[in-house]
């Protein structure tokens, strides 16, 4: 596709997204929920024909050479595409917020005052890998009654395209207008310059993938952008704490999956339960085939227990750092929860953070202080989660403070406008 007809095509994408971000606004809350409800019908009855366009995906990116956690964000498995389904259900239940007036109060001129809760109009989204994005955009995009441009990985656009072709038969079949959910249809990457660049049609921008996009996005974007950068996200084991539900927990925030966001990549412990938790945590994730890069307190306990050489490394500066996305985790041995809240906040990349304590002192500093998306309590980092948090399903995370921090969800994608009410009073 040529500069010109890339244009073209992008402002067509555009237009019609604007067009139809007036229908969508104006949708009764039953109709988006009729559209809701029958993608997950056709996800559910299409999952083997999904699977199909998936594996071809799959097999270019395997040929291609992508990681192996890149990869594993491709698949569309029966489970992935459930968990899709349950998510348009649970959106399709909860109230619509459109049209929500909040805090409606009686000024001395007489006047009353409130917010409207509203759409924000169309929002782009450019994201990396997983395709199952495309059913989380698409069903939050009909909720809120906003418009969407879909533009997925060239690594998953035959998977992006099967599922957007499902879910505009979803929107027509509910009497909505298809162009509510387009996905960009070519991998030309113009495409992407040209959608961050029309705030005429385009009212923010999410991106969604690893740092080198998002930083493109960041700086090349012409309209707002909600966005995360990394996902360095710390579990502290704090002194005092319930061991056995510590190693736990620590276990499922490294290990349930790897290339997530959420998944934690560091782990600081207090120094007065280091001994008794290391002995107990290194055995977990030496079984796993974890590397654990160590500062030298640390090293010096896995190591004193005997664990294989070959899964202690020393830890360096830049290991405090990394989003590893990898069966690898950094480890550091703290004074207690003051130097953990300052290693987080120095370190960290403001996603998600826990906190494994019985002081519940402890548990209320860490939740004041740290300065993170998401702050947990006794839970593992990997619920930061829109479908976990009860959103149904979300937009991506978001560590900017405005307009949305965290999972974004339904009340992300909107907007409030002040509306005021009178009975004929004029200002003197």
């Amino acid at each position: 596709m040529n500069a010109t007809n890339t244009t073209e095509y992008t402002l067509a994408l555009g237009s019609q997204a604007k067009v139809a971000s007036a229908q969508m606004a104006r949708a009764q809350a039953a109709t988006k929920n009729i559209a809701l409800r029958a993608l997950a019908r056709l996800l559910r009855e299409n999952t083997a024909a999904l699977q199909v366009d998936n594996a071809r995906d799959i097999e270019r990116a395997l040929a291609n050479g992508l990681s192996a956690p890149m990869v594993d964000r491709l698949k569309l498995t029966p489970k992935v595409l459930e968990t899709c389904a349950e998510g348009c259900e649970q959106l399709a239940a909860m109230a619509d917020v459109i049209g929500e007036i909040i805090g409606m109060k009686q000024q001395p001129s007489g006047i009353r005052v409130g917010q409207m809760r509203v759409p924000i109009g169309v929002f782009g989204m450019i994201f990396e890998s997983r395709p199952n994005v495309t059913i989380e955009a698409a069903s939050l995009s009909i909720k809120s009654g906003n418009a969407c441009i879909l533009r997925g990985g060239s690594e998953a656009i035959e998977s992006n395209k099967a599922l957007a072709k499902l879910v505009q038969q979803a929107l027509v079949e509910a009497g909505l207008p298809a162009n509510a959910v387009q996905l960009v249809q070519t991998t030309d990457r113009d495409v992407v310059g040209q959608l961050i660049a029309m705030p005429q049609f385009v009212d923010v921008i999410i991106p969604r993938g690893g740092k080198g996009l998002i930083e493109r996005i960041t700086r090349d974007a012409k309209v707002p952008v909600i966005k995360h950068l990394d996902g360095n996200c710390h579990t502290y084991v704090d002194d005092p704490c319930d061991l056995a539900m510590a190693v736990k927990v620590a276990d499922n925030a490294k290990t349930h999956k790897y290339s997530p966001c959420n998944a934690t990549e560091g782990l600081l412990v207090a120094r007065g339960i280091a001994h008794p938790f290391l002995v107990q945590m290194g055995a977990v994730f030496a079984d796993k085939g974890v590397e654990m890069r160590c500062d030298a307190e640390a090293a010096a306990i896995l190591r004193g227990d005997g664990l294989p050489d070959a899964c202690i490394k020393d830890a360096t500066e830049q290991d405090w750092y990394e989003e590893y996305l990898a069966p690898i985790v950094s480890i550091k041995v703290v004074d207690g929860v003051d130097a953990a809240i300052a290693h987080i906040n120095q370190y960290g990349s403001h996603h998600t953070d826990a906190i494994l304590t019985t002081n519940h002192v402890h548990a209320q500093k860490f939740l004041r202080e740290v300065d993170s998306a998401s702050v947990m309590v006794n839970t593992s980092t990997r619920f930061a989660d829109g479908f976990e948090f009860g959103l149904g399903a979300e937009i991506g995370i978001s560590t900017d403070k405005f307009h949305a921090r965290g999972p974004v969800g339904i009340e992300g994608l909107t907007s409030l406008k002040y509306v005021v009410l009178g009975e004929g009073e004029v200002r003197g």
